[in-house]
């Protein structure tokens, strides 16, 4: 990535993106060529069933493991380049990420102001006196981490991401476990990160979250299968002049063939006819 492209606000760049896994039963394909950009100032929702790849995405994304083919560009420098010692201290001053069970991002050691003073130390910020105000939780501020409800788990681990002054800022169902009033404060923490600047990509099944972000990418198979920005969705195709039909359009071709026509500058997917068969 050039530096061109990073003052046009590109904080990550997924080039073909695969991901694979190894088990004795065999090999599994998570990612199958992931293509995508995700912007500074902005906020992305990635959806999709059980098995899509979502949690494979953001673990990439968040810098917590490496893929496996493709190219994946962050902040304008290649991960594959980077050593695992270089990957480690890039992360730490780049990235934050918030897992799906919060206890994993947080230190039991620690009272809960401590935690954010902790993470600050990490980045070499000064520690936001009133964060805890934001998110409800500042009467719980000298709790340790096995008396708070996960709920108040879920509010911290977002709260110590996005007081991190990290880049980018990668939450795995950030509300999933959360009422409403809580699952509010939390979006707004996340969507004011974004419209600081940062870099804010949540994988969800939650309806509540999609209001708030600026962009819904859709996973399905392992394929970036459908884009859905200000009332409008796309259907994104690769470099290779891929695409992926919706579930509805499929059931239009049972041979799993179309023919496609160009008319009048459009592009028009038939079915076959019989002598085609």
């Amino acid at each position: 990535m050039t530096a061109e492209a990073i003052d046009q606000g590109v904080a990550v760049r997924c080039d073909r993106l695969v991901k694979l896994y190894w088990a004795a039963t065999g090999e599994t394909q998570a990612l199958r060529g992931v293509e995508a950009v995700f912007r500074t100032h902005s906020m992305s929702a990635v959806t999709g069933p059980s098995g899509s790849g979502k949690s494979s995405l953001l673990s990439i994304l968040a810098l917590n493991e490496r893929h496996t083919a493709g190219d994946l560009e962050v902040l304008g420098r290649s991960v594959a380049t980077m050593r695992t010692y270089e990957l480690a201290r890039f992360r730490r001053r780049n990235v934050a990420w918030v897992p799906q069970r919060p206890s994993d991002a947080l230190l039991p050691s620690l009272r809960v102001r401590e935690q954010l003073a902790q993470v600050a130390a990490l980045r070499r910020r000064p520690a936001a006196d009133d964060a805890l105000e934001r998110l409800g939780l500042a009467h719980r501020r000298d709790a340790w981490v096995h008396e708070l409800s996960g709920g108040e788990q879920q509010r911290l681990a977002v709260l110590a991401a996005t007081s991190s002054g990290a880049r980018i800022v990668v939450a795995d169902e950030p509300t999933a476990e959360l009422d409403d009033d809580s699952a509010a404060l939390v979006l707004r923490e996340l969507h004011a990160c974004a419209q600081g600047g940062a870099c804010v990509v949540v994988a969800t099944h939650d309806d509540r979250v999609v209001p708030h972000t600026d962009r819904v990418l859709a996973l399905r198979h392992g394929v970036l299968s459908a884009e859905h920005r200000s009332g409008r969705s796309l259907v994104p195709i690769d470099s290779a002049g891929r695409l992926q039909l919706p579930p509805e359009a499929l059931d239009l071709f049972p041979d799993d063939r179309a023919e496609l026509v160009l008319e009048d500058g459009h592009v028009v997917l038939r079915r076959p006819s019989e002598d085609d068969a």
